[in-house]
């Protein structure tokens, strides 16, 4: 079955949030624990939210569950791993996340092109803000590392 462009816009979000969660959850030991719980709470609402999405774009947009791209993550895990040979750890996964989250805002973007159904609005309204702050709080930690 083919995506029409509205269907493949929001699996993209669908895409960037469990990337992004994923991410986090296998870099949770590189990070100091202080960063670690300031994250955390964004990463459990993103969870939240993202389920909430992926129920409603099966019941709105008849889409189905993808599995995720395992040698993509994989390949993403390692990367990072070897970047932290030159690098702060903690700078590193702050950056990862940051491009993350990038990625999430450039597919939130493309989707808002398209019409939604009314329940999925709010909530995608939620993951924006959610990104937003998240940035905020990325860039936030970004600068107090460096000094």
């Amino acid at each position: 079955m083919f995506l029409d462009n509205r269907q493949v816009a929001m699996d993209s979000v669908l895409e960037a949030l469990a990337d992004s969660i994923d991410y986090f959850q296998d870099n949770l030991e590189r990070l100091r624990p202080s960063l670690r719980e300031t994250l955390k709470p964004h990463y459990e609402a993103r969870v939240k939210a993202m389920r909430q999405l992926q129920e409603l774009a099966r019941h709105h947009l008849k889409m189905l569950p993808r599995d995720a791209d395992v040698e993509r993550d994989d390949y993403m895990w390692l990367w990072s791993r070897l970047k932290s040979f030159v690098g702060n750890e903690s700078q590193v996964v702050i950056g990862e996340l940051l491009e993350q989250e990038r990625v999430l805002m450039q597919a939130l973007s493309t989707l808002f092109t398209h019409p939604l159904p009314d329940p999925l609005e709010p909530i995608v309204e939620e993951c924006w803000q959610q990104c937003r702050a998240l940035i905020r709080e990325l860039y936030r930690l970004q600068k107090q590392r460096q000094r």
